[in-house]
């Protein structure tokens, strides 16, 4: 099954907030919607699990009890503990005695949060309560699980274990939809969609949208084209429509793609 959206269109008075976005994630799949702020990425997910009424296009989604939902902010009950959360939340979902028991141990051993279990939501670290949020998201097995920006201020080790549960996840056939300003997590998911002030900048698998980038990047010390010139780790990166005489292209990945859609973007519209 395809959840997500169809050419929606999403506005907050004169505010364009989405024009046209078509976004998809399937069974088994990870979907990961990239762009800086401003780029219609919450509202996008929001749109998704019912939360904002679009203005034109079509959602696609599982009934409300399907849907697992952590946002941005918050998504967590500051004042019961790890195991209380579980319980409150599973309940909601109908969940109840030894099943929602056998449940929350279960995701609270998956989460690594056994230590944690009685401890107040409100004194974990960041991304321990990161990790509750996915828990409770995900308490009830929704067949599509919708997350904002789950690893946005989370340090890399718990990163990484973010991702260990949501491949996890994902291997057990349940959609995955969530939204991330990092380039390089955005490389492990099967489809990317990448977000600039609400419309479709790139979409497609990570390496159709790597091979779909046109012109050449070279390495420079020096930017000659100021207006096709980023900075790097090893100096500047800097795109030409053709191989400069005398350089050597250089591999782009995913966040130069991004760079250079931009940019060309933008110079369309000057």
């Amino acid at each position: 099954m395809t959840y997500g959206t169809e050419h929606v269109s999403v506005r907050f008075g004169n505010v364009q907030a989405l024009d046209q976005v078509t976004v998809s994630t399937d069974a088994g799949t990870v979907t990961a919607v990239v762009g800086g702020d401003g780029a219609g990425k919450s509202t996008l997910l929001r749109t998704v699990v019912g939360r904002i009424a679009p203005a034109g296009g079509r959602v696609l989604a599982p009934p409300e009890q399907q849907i697992g939902y952590q946002p941005s902010v918050g998504g967590t009950w500051a004042d019961l503990t790890v195991a209380q959360n579980l319980e409150f939340v599973g309940g909601t979902y109908g969940l109840q005695g030894s099943r929602l028991a056998r449940r929350s141990e279960e995701l609270i051993e998956r989460a690594g949060l056994t230590a944690a279990r009685d401890r107040l939501a409100r004194d974990l670290s960041g991304g321990m309560r990161t990790k509750l949020g996915f828990c409770l998201a995900m308490v009830h097995e929704p067949t599509l699980l919708v997350l904002d920006e789950p690893s946005t201020g989370v340090d890399p080790v718990s990163r990484v274990e973010l991702w260990r549960l949501l491949s996890e996840v994902a291997a057990a056939g349940t959609a995955v939809l969530l939204s991330t300003t990092y380039l390089d997590e955005a490389e492990r998911a099967s489809r990317v969609v990448v977000l600039k002030d609400g419309r479709t900048l790139l979409s497609g698998s990570p390496d159709e949208v790597i091979a779909s980038s046109p012109g050449v990047v070279v390495r420079t010390d020096t930017a000659i084209r100021q207006g096709f010139a980023w900075r790097h780790a090893d100096g500047f990166r800097e795109w030409w429509p053709q191989v400069p005489d005398g350089q050597q292209p250089v591999q782009v990945d995913l966040e130069d793609v991004a760079i250079i859609a931009s940019l060309i973007q933008h110079r369309s519209i000057e």
